[in-house]
């Protein structure tokens, strides 16, 4: 028997989520940014820049950015780790990906842009100073397994940062609903033309585990010292872990 998992709240064939999350993101990269902005009134940004900060890329470093998109955190690490560095933007999706080498390119920042999978990633132990995955993670079929593979290509010492949705409090939780299925899907509609693209992140958010659960899966992975930071209330957190 083949294994199911979740798209959203729907349950399908694990094979099939591969396809259907490329649909979606097939669909939105083009007003990718744009609706970002929209739906998070730019503190998606500031999230970002949060998230640079806490890695502390030094000139020399060697980055992994997974599920790298537009390229938003690719951009400050090309910067950062200078010319003696090296850091890769990687998405499984290909339209997000030219998205965002059109957009470092267009930027004069020059960098090795691949198309690979963050379950089965094509780099040898122990390779990168620095791993991070923005807003991709949720996305993913099998997690857990992601998040063994990026502690295997971190470097002894080296840090895993992974900023996703997460779990506001009980008391915020009737208005973030209403924003998430009522107006997010209706401004998915006006701006990108695909309400049901944004119907599914914001299903997809929800069924993402939550700051504590996401923690223990990144020590089963072999991360020590993981914390998290909670961002505007748990909409967003950001999780760290060493490779030791």
């Amino acid at each position: 028997m083949s294994n199911t998992t979740h798209f959203g709240y729907t349950t399908v064939e694990e094979d099939q989520k591969v396809h259907k999350v490329a649909e979606v993101f097939h669909s939105v990269a083009a007003k990718y940014d744009i609706m970002n902005d929209v739906m998070s009134g730019g503190l998606h940004r500031i999230w970002k820049i949060f998230t640079v900060a806490q890695a502390g890329v030094r000139p020399g470093f060697k980055v992994l950015d997974i599920a790298g998109g537009t390229g938003d955190l690719t951009k400050e690490f090309v910067k950062q780790a200078g010319k003696t560095g090296e850091v890769w933007h990687t998405d499984i999706n290909e339209s997000m990906l030219r998205v965002g080498r059109d957009r470092l390119l267009n930027k004069g920042l020059i960098t090795p842009t691949l198309l690979c999978d963050a379950e089965k990633l094509p780099f040898p132990d122990n390779y990168f100073d620095r791993v991070t995955v923005a807003f991709g993670l949720r996305n993913m079929t099998h997690k857990d397994q992601a998040l063994a593979e990026m502690q295997r290509v971190l470097k002894p010492g080296g840090k895993l940062l992974v900023l996703e949705f997460s779990k506001v409090p009980d008391v915020l939780q009737k208005p973030y609903d209403l924003y998430s299925f009522k107006i997010l899907p209706w401004m998915g509609q006006k701006i990108a033309g695909d309400a049901e693209s944004y119907r599914y992140l914001a299903e997809s958010i929800r069924m993402h585990p939550d700051q504590e659960t996401l923690k223990n899966m990144m020590e089963t992975a072999g991360l020590e010292k993981v914390q998290y930071f909670n961002l505007t209330a748990g909409v967003a957190a950001l999780h760290t872990g060493i490779k030791l």
